[in-house]
């Protein structure tokens, strides 16, 4: 199964195309920016409590059978997050000091 690769920020709602370097993930695909992990959730996504690493770029070729962007198109669906800003600061800073692997 491939991931949903969707298509922004679920903070700020920056597009976040299949090829964008900025985008990170948590486990369960939560997709946020670069600059939102750093700067607003200190590397906690807000909805499950784990860490972020970048989301891998799906090839724009079809260098397999089957296995491009084009064959397997990304999310349409934009997401948002259902928690207001001083909820995610408050749960954020609760356990941004105990690293990812930790939590």
């Amino acid at each position: 199964m491939a991931l949903q690769l969707r298509p922004n920020c679920e903070y700020c709602d920056t597009d976040l195309p299949p090829h964008d370097t900025r985008a990170r993930i948590c486990t369960f695909e939560c997709t946020f920016c670069a600059s939102c992990v750093e700067t607003h959730l200190r590397n906690v996504c807000p909805n499950c409590g784990g860490g972020f690493a970048p989301r891998p770029i799906r090839p724009r070729n079809e260098w397999r059978p089957g296995l491009s962007v084009a064959r397997r198109p990304p999310s349409d669906k934009r997401v948002h997050l259902s928690y207001g800003p001083e909820e995610i600061r408050a749960f954020s800073e609760r356990i941004a000091a105990i690293p990812p692997e930790q939590r």
